[in-house]
């Protein structure tokens, strides 16, 4: 057993596939499989579940995961060690993010650390709230920038920014309003372009809806999508409306692409959150992103 067959077999858990793996790790798939057989022949059992579409572990692969990751962050530590004494720190930090804070938060952020440690790299998957949460939770990824919260004891949620929902329209429309609210009962003439199930935002669009007494259920959906980007230019062009991100869509409401309004009565107040496993051991380099973010945005992750 060696590193390089360590490093492939948590690569392939992350990404619950061998293809992916390879991707990551600039290798083939026949050598990414080979790594896992020779791992699997050495250690004399299975390890991985090849029979359905994704990966999946065998009892003995979740104490080789365990044991591997264990063995790798030691590792990252003695070379984030050494290259501290002499002055260049490098490495990789594995973030999960879900629409908003990976299009709107998180590229200022990077620009300053990167500024400051130009050797870190950055893997920044994109998710829902809900799978970046789950891969939080599997020690997959290391962060997380979320829009909604799940109960569980094991995630350490820090508040990153407040914000609200608004409802966007296509600048031509003209809908009844006062001081730019409307009536609840008007979203039932309107055709929607709504988030996929898992958003965080349809999440709180449809709880929210609900609490208030209105009938989700008739709510006239043209459209299921999962970029933001998508949704404002389809609203632009009058395929519909949308209930949307303020800090999304700021520019086009500043520049009069779109119109937006709030709902009488209803407040869709949200909040973004930076979040990690409680469980987990954190390298050096983690740790330093970790201070390094939370000063970034005056959190205290205490």
């Amino acid at each position: 057993m060696d590193l390089k067959q360590l490093e492939v077999f948590v690569a392939v858990v992350k990404h619950q596939s061998f293809s992916k793996a390879s991707r990551e790790l600039f290798l083939t798939q026949p050598t990414v499989s080979a790594h896992i057989q020779n791992l699997e022949n050495e250690l004399e059992t299975v390890l991985v579940n090849r029979s359905n579409k994704t990966i999946t572990l065998t009892e003995s692969g979740k104490i080789l995961y365990e044991h591997a990751i264990y063995i790798l962050n030691n590792c990252k530590k003695a070379i984030y060690d050494i290259k501290e004494y002499s002055g260049k720190i490098e490495g990789l930090i594995d973030i999960a993010c879900s629409s908003i804070p990976e299009t709107y938060l998180l590229p200022g952020f990077m620009k300053s650390f990167s500024n400051t440690y130009p050797d870190v790299k950055f893997s920044i998957s994109h998710y829902d709230s809900r799978f970046a949460i789950s891969e939080i939770l599997d020690e997959r990824i290391s962060f997380g920038f979320v829009g909604s919260k799940i109960s569980n004891p094991q995630i350490k949620y820090v508040n990153l920014i407040d914000d609200n929902l608004v409802l966007i329209t296509p600048p031509d429309l003209e809908i009844e309003n006062e001081n730019g609210e409307i009536d609840v009962s008007a979203l039932y003439d309107f055709n929607f372009i709504m988030r996929k199930e898992g958003s965080g935002t349809r999440d709180l669009i449809f709880k929210t809806l609900k609490k208030a007494g209105f009938s989700t259920a008739k709510l006239n959906i043209l459209a299921h999508v999962e970029s933001n980007e998508s949704i404002k230019e389809m609203v632009r062009q009058g395929l519909g409306v949308s209930f949307i991100s303020r800090i999304s869509a700021e520019e086009y409401i500043n520049s009069g692409k779109l119109k937006s309004y709030k709902i009488k009565g209803i407040d869709f107040a949200r909040k973004f959150y930076f979040i990690y496993s409680k469980k987990k051991t954190f390298t050096p380099l983690e740790n330093k992103f970790l201070n390094e973010l939370c000063e970034y945005f005056g959190l205290d992750h205490k």
